[in-house]
Parts: C-alpha cells; sequence; structure tokens
C-alpha cells in the first residue's frame, strides 16, 4: 500500500508565511540559547523538535487562519537553533579552554566573526547535504525516525485542539521562579561540606636504611548535594534513570574515589599552603579534580568515543555508502511537479556547496594569520571539512532515522575529524597555535554540520508524514541556520563572560571548563588538539582513563561515554540529574504497576517530556539574563543571606512531585 501524507499533494495551504518564519526563528533563538546554557553545564543537549511544535502550535492559535503545514515550518525553523548550539557548544569553547583565544578575543568583534563563520559555514552546508539525501532517506521504510513521527502524532493531536502547551508554559514559568529567587539566595543552590582525614604513614611504606619514615597522608572527604537546579532534574527525567544512574556514576567515581585517593597522599605537598591560609582544603580538592581527574576523565572519553562509532560501524559505513549512491540519484533524478516531493534546485546545491568550499578554505586561512606557510595547510582543513562534512552529515542524517536526534553521536563523529586534521596538521608543519586553531576550525564546521544535517533529515521526515512542502522547509532552515549563527555567539559571549565575573566572587573556576560551565565535550576537542598538535599532552592521565574506559567496555557498560562525561562534571550536576532520573523511574514504576494501556503511557510521557523541557527552559533562559546582569556588574542583592540548604530540599520535592503529578494526570483525563 504507497504512503499517503496527512496533507495530500494536491492541496495548496498556506506554508511558508512572514509570520510563520518570525515565529520560527524567535523560538530558534530561544531554544538554541537554552541548549548552550543547557550543554556547557549538563554536558547534553536535548531536543528541540517537542518544544518547539508545542510553543509554535500555542502561538499560531492566535491566528484564525493557521493551519499545520504552516505549524511544521515553524517548527523546523524553531528547532534548528538546537543543533547551531550543539555543534557551538562541543567546540567554541575549545578554543577557549585550549589557550588560543582569551576571553577578551573571543568577547572582540573579530572573535564574534570568527565563531559566527564556523556556524554559518557548517550550517548551511549541512542543510545543502541534506537536500541531497533527502528524497531517499525519509522514504526509506527500514529507517524508523522515532522522535519524527512522535513530533508528528504532536501536530495531529494539536489539531483537534489538544497542544499540552500549558503544561510547557507553567514548567518554564517554575523553573524560571526557582532560578531567579536562587539568584537573589533565597534558595541556597549547594551544599558542601569537608570531613577531614586522620594524618597517618601508610603501614608498610618507610624504609629505613634509606632513612624515609614511609607515605604520609592526609586531605580529607568532600560531601556535596545534589544542586537545585529545574534544569537538570528535567534532563535527567528525559533520559531516565538507566542513563541517569550511569552519568550518576561517574561523578560517584570522580568524588567518592579518585579525588579522595589522590587528596590522601598529595595532602603533605598542599599542607603548608593549607596552614599558611593560601588555599583551603575544598580548594585542593577542586584543583586535584580539575588537574588530574579530568584528563583522566578526557581519556575515558576518547576511548569511549571510539567504541561508540567502533559499535556503530555497520551503520557508519552503511551510511557513507547510501549517501554515495544517493547523490548519484539525485544528479540524475528527473524533476518532478508533486508539492511534496520538490526540493531546491540540484544546481543551486552543488554550486552552493562549491563556492563555501572555497569560503572555507578562505576562512581557515584567515584563521591562520594568511602566511604563505599557511596555504598548504588551510587548503587541506578546507578539504578534509568538505569530505568529512559530507559523509558525516549523511551519518549524522541515517543514525537519526535509526535512534532520533537526542541520540546522535555528533561528538564521536566530531573527535574523529579532529584526529584526522590534527595528524595531517602536524605532517604539513602547522604546529603549535596555528595548528590547533585550524584543527579546531575544521571539528567546529564539522560538528555544526553534522549536527544541522541529523536534525533537518529528523524535521523533513515529518514534513513527509505531514505533507509539507520540501523546498519551503529547506530555504526556511537556510534562513533560520543564517539567523541562529548570527546571535548563537551572544548567549555563549553572556555565559562565559558572566561566569568569570562571578567566579571572581564567589572564588570558584570560572569561564568555559571551569566549575560552573564545564564544556565536556569542548574539554576533550582542547586537550585532543593540544596534544596531537601542540604536543604538551599529559598523555599518562589520558591513557590512565583510557584503560579505565576498557573495562568500563568490558564490564559491559551500556554507555562509557556517559560515565566518563559524569566523571567531568562537577558532582552537584550529575546528582541532580539522577534525581531527574529516580524520578523518571517513580511515574514509570506507577504505570507499570496501573498495567495502562499504550496511548494512555505515550501520553504521560509526552506531558512528563514537555514539562522537563519547560522546565529546562524556564532556568536557562533567567540563568543567560543573570549571567548578562553579571556580566554588566549589576549587583543581585542578597535577599537571605544564611538561607539553610534545607529550604531547597523542600523546593526539591515540590519539583519532583510537580514532575510526577502532572504526566500522570493525563491518566485522570483519559478516565474521565
Amino acid at each position: 500500500m504507497s504512503f499517503k501524507p496527512f496533507i495530500s499533494a494536491d492541496q495548496n495551504l498556506k506554508e511558508f508565511t512572514v509570520r510563520g518564519l518570525i515565529i520560527g526563528l524567535l523560538l530558534a533563538v530561544i531554544l538554541g540559547a537554552a541548549n548552550a546554557y543547557l550543554g556547557l553545564k549538563a554536558g547534553m543537549t536535548i531536543a528541540a523538535t517537542y518544544p518547539a511544535a508545542v510553543l509554535g502550535m500555542a502561538i499560531l492559535r492566535l491566528f484564525k487562519d493557521n493551519n499545520i503545514l504552516e505549524e511544521n515550518v515553524v517548527r523546523t525553523v524553531g528547532s534548528i537553533g538546537e543543533s547551531i548550539a550543539a555543534g557551538a557548544i562541543f567546540t567554541l569553547p575549545a578554543f577557549l579552554i585550549s589557550g588560543v583565544w582569551d576571553p577578551e578575543f573571543f568577547g572582540s568583534f573579530a572573535g564574534y566573526w570568527k565563531s559566527t563563520v564556523i556556524m554559518l559555514v557548517g550550517g548551511i552546508i549541512g542543510i545543502l547535504f541534506v537536500t541531497l539525501l533527502r528524497r531517499v532517506m525519509v522514504e526509506d521504510a527500514t529507517l524508523p525516525f522515532p522522535e519524527s513521527l512522535a513530533a508528528s502524532e504532536i501536530h495531529k493531536a494539536g489539531r483537534s485542539g489538544v497542544t499540552g502547551a500549558k503544561y510547557l508554559f507553567y514548567a518554564m514559568f517554575t523553573g524560571g521562579l526557582v532560578e531567579f529567587l536562587k539568584n537573589f539566595h533565597v534558595f541556597k543552590g549547594s551544599w558542601e561540606a569537608f570531613i577531614g582525614f586522620a594524618q597517618k604513614i601508610v603501614p608498610g611504606t618507610a624504609k629505613a636504611k634509606a632513612g624515609f619514615a614511609g607515605v604520609n597522608t592526609g586531605g580529607g572527604f568532600l560531601l556535596k548535594s545534589p544542586a537545585l537546579s529545574p534544569a537538570f532534574f528535567g534532563v535527567g527525567y528525559i533520559i531516565g534513570p538507566v542513563l541517569a544512574a550511569l552519568n550518576f556514576a561517574g561523578g560517584v567515581l570522580a568524588w567518592g574515589l579518585f579525588v579522595p585517593l589522590l587528596m590522601l597522599v598529595l595532602a603533605p605537598q598542599y599542607l603548608p599552603f593549607v596552614h599558611s591560609g593560601a588555599m583551603t582544603w575544598v580548594e585542593v580538592s577542586k584543583v586535584i579534580f580539575a588537574t588530574i581527574v579530568k584528563p583522566i576523565a578526557i581519556g575515558g572519553m576518547l576511548m569511549s568515543a571510539a567504541y561508540t562509532l567502533y559499535g556503530m560501524r555497520k551503520s557508519l559505513f552503511a551510511g557513507i555508502k547510501r549517501s554515495v549512491d544517493d547523490v548519484k540519484k539525485a544528479a540524475t533524478a528527473k524533476s518532478t511537479t508533486i508539492r511534496t516531493d520538490k526540493d531546491l534546485n540540484i544546481k543551486f546545491v552543488f554550486a552552493g556547496m562549491a563556492i563555501l568550499a572555497v569560503i572555507t578554505f578562505i576562512v581557515y586561512w584567515w584563521f591562520m594569520g594568511w602566511g604563505s606557510a599557511a596555504f598548504w595547510p588551510a587548503l587541506v582543513a578546507a578539504l578534509v571539512m568538505l569530505v568529512a562534512g559530507f559523509f558525516f552529515a549523511a551519518v549524522s542524517g541515517y543514525l537519526v532515522g535509526l535512534i532520533g536526534s537526542s541520540n546522535n553521536p555528533i561528538s564521536g563523529l566530531t573527535i574523529s575529524t579532529l584526529v584526522v586534521a590534527a595528524i595531517l596538521m602536524v605532517a604539513l608543519g602547522a604546529k603549535g597555535k596555528d595548528g590547533i586553531i585550524v584543527v579546531l576550525a575544521v571539528a567546529g564546521v564539522v560538528c555544526v554540520s553534522a549536527a544541522v544535517a541529523g536534525e533537518m533529515l529528523q524535521d523533513l521526515k515529518v514534513g513527509y508524514i505531514l505533507g509539507g512542502t520540501p523546498w519551503k522547509m529547506e530555504i526556511a532552515d537556510l534562513i533560520g541556520v543564517v539567523v541562529a549563527a548570527s546571535v548563537m555567539w551572544v548567549p555563549l559571549f553572556i555565559l562565559n563572560a558572566g561566569d568569570l565575573k562571578q567566579a571572581a566572587i564567589d572564588g570558584h573556576i570560572g569561564g568555559f571548563g571551569g566549575d560552573v560551565l564545564a564544556a565536556p565535550q569542548a574539554g576533550l576537542m582542547a586537550q585532543l588538539s593540544k596534544g596531537i598538535v601542540g604536543g604538551n599532552m599529559v598523555w599518562p592521565l589520558i591513557i590512565v582513563g583510557i584503560i579505565m574506559a576498557i573495562g568500563f567496555i568490558l564490564l559491559r557498560v551500556k554507555s562509557p561515554m556517559l560515565v566518563c562525561v559524569g566523571m567531568y562534571l562537577s558532582f552537584e550536576t550529575v546528582a541532580a540529574i539522577f534525581v531527574g532520573g529516580i524520578i523518571r523511574w517513580v511515574i514509570d514504576s506507577i504505570i507499570e504497576k496501573r498495567n495502562v494501556s499504550a496511548d494512555e503511557k505515550s501520553s504521560v510521557e509526552n506531558r512528563g517530556v514537555l514539562v522537563a523541557s519547560g522546565l529546562i527552559a524556564g532556568e536557562a533562559l533567567m540563568g543567560l539574563l543573570f549571567a548578562a546582569l553579571a556580566f554588566f556588574d549589576v549587583r543581585v542583592p542578597d535577599l537571605w543571606p544564611n538561607s539553610n540548604f534545607i529550604v531547597s530540599i523542600f523546593v526539591m520535592f515540590a519539583l519532583g512531585y510537580m514532575l510526577v503529578k502532572i504526566p500522570l494526570g493525563a491518566l485522570n483525563e483519559k478516565n474521565d
């Protein structure tokens, strides 16, 4: 039986409208900024397809003549900001973490242009690549496109008046309110306490003949609570109890094993600084975590990324093979008059790719300072970007078709490109700062391209189901990419600059890669580029992490990468994500005991995802506001200087109750 879209090809509804484009662009900026905030702090982003669909439908309801295809374009444009943000946060902070850019340069006009060009070139080339692959991939019955199917059902349900927007807005307000009061110190964000170890000598380590009294010990254990964070609770809820537990396991390893163990043996070296008042034991713990444990986690992430790609080798090779075949088919395909099968003109696509290839070469040469010695490295880097960008865009789209964009291993694909580019740069003699810059620039373009390609193909599948016009969606996303890439630097700059200023007040390690904006994937990119091109990596720590990840693999840990990311993040973050996972486990257990139908279970899950997404967006937008206030030196009054963390615990329980009560309310409505 042939496939029939929700809106037939012979119907011509208003689809690509000015108001729809404006709404979509607004959502792209908002959801992109929210995901940038979340990704920098928690090391992961959430798919913007669902909140973009719901918010777009809710806003379009203000106009009487709206229709489902206009909603489809709004969602398409609105969700593309998340993919730009994902590609940006995985790579752009690496320029600062590696030290090749400083915060002053990043905040300058030149820093803005260089960051924007990376996002812009990557985003446009990702859409052009997907345009070549759309027809075959979206029509392939063997690719389930799970998130596309869910999004299309949200649109169909919206036609009957059921949008779920009120739950999303309610959660956004709640998440924003908690973050607002937390910044005024009405609620305490977290709690920590240091428990000292007794100073002893490890038995059996003394060597009397050598005059060695033995290995001295000391230090202590830094206890921490989960952070009061609606966003992290929402992340844990969305990824579920198993993945949240794996992420938490990494935090337990870092702060329950590595940091205390290293503190135990390194304490005597830090003791004079502690006694003099130059440092506290809490600061010593954080220094050890940042300088020793994080590189071990990076080694683990590197091995985990390699293992993830190895496990997907059949899918990767299948994606590459079919991408080549699809390009051949696209090049020889005859133009069609069917509205639902029209893509951008193939000549425009190939011309655009050729122009972008030249622009990329010029950009990389510009990044390296225009010197004659940089000509060939820049040219090779552009070729690497073009080849790797095409293949990984195709693979990204293929994997999205299999597992959805939320599970797309973008960082693993980017790491592969980065390693290849780094080795080539060394072979061409491009070392030091310039070599690191061009390697990170290649990785940045490929990362954004792969992220955009995956998200775009997912949206094109939704359009295929609903009966949208492909070329209109592609044009809309090109505009969306240009706008999102042009403004995404702003939240990144505000978050980094604001955190640096706040760190000077609070005493934590600020900026990208610090205590608050951990940016684990960017940290991995920075370490790899510095290690291969710059030659200043502490390889023993990386190797320890690699061996640790091999142990996880031998133990058949479901996601070694998630454990290693948990090691890299602060304990407060992973513990809060774990709390969200526990809340999701409570929901799942209740559903299982009630023996509900598949439709009822789907209603509960969809509403829960909307509430969790709202909490994330609410905190993220409020967090950006307060980062901007810190940047402009606007002092936030301390309304409750000695607030007790017990109050925050009650707030956590209230958020947990909301995350259980509202989703389960879908069952009561079904039974009424």
